[in-house]
């Protein structure tokens, strides 16, 4: 019979109290620092230094920062995510979008309106009681206007009046239309000749 210092099966009055022999425990199984008995009665001491249970974890390797590495189902895996840091983008148009790209970020990028189109955003250039993305207006729509008015007389054909016919003006405000000019004068065959509207000079 083999010579064991270790008692590793305890009978006492036809029970078994202890009974290691059919115990699977190793070292190598065992979580570092901590100690057991195997299956022949010998102390061990554990030498395995996982200290979680990994296999119910469900991260994959895209979920996990760029070479960094973690643990799944006892295995080690490297990270494949992107790290894009602070990302930053700019939006200049009405229609424009921002696409955010795959990956991590490290919460200090920023989207905004462009400093172009921000400049124009200003309450001179928003006719007033419109407020656009904050900015009251306070444009009426008549700033640059310099208005007159104008008088012309109506001639057998047609006018065309433009602000710039006036003088150093770009509105008008008013235009005065002469009576079409009508006259009657006695002719040589005892009747009256009727003569309506006015010619426009020649130039």
């Amino acid at each position: 019979m083999p010579n064991n210092e270790y008692v590793n099966k305890v009978i006492f009055g036809g029970n078994t109290l202890i009974d290691l022999t059919a115990d699977t425990v190793a070292a190598n199984k065992l979580l570092s620092g901590y100690t057991a008995h195997d299956h022949t009665g010998a102390t061990i001491t554990g030498e395995c230094n996982y200290d979680a249970y990994t296999s119910d974890a469900t991260a994959t390797a895209d979920e996990i920062l760029s070479t960094k590495t973690a643990y799944k189902n006892g295995a080690k895996l490297t990270g494949s995510m992107t790290n894009n840091g602070g990302v930053t983008g700019t939006i200049s148009g009405l229609t424009d979008e921002y696409t955010i790209p795959q990956g991590y970020h490290d919460g200090s990028g920023k989207v905004g309106i462009s400093s172009t189109e921000q400049s124009k955003l200003i309450a001179s250039n928003i006719r007033s009681g419109v407020t656009i993305l904050g900015v009251e207006g306070t444009m009426s729509g008549s700033e640059g206007v310099n208005a007159t008015s104008a008088s012309i007389t109506p001639y057998t054909t047609a006018q065309t009046i433009v602000p710039s016919d006036l003088g150093n003006f770009n509105s008008i405000t008013q235009i005065n239309v002469a009576a079409i000019a009508y006259t009657e004068t006695d002719n040589e065959y005892g009747g009256k000749t009727a003569t309506i509207g006015t010619v426009a000079p020649t130039t």
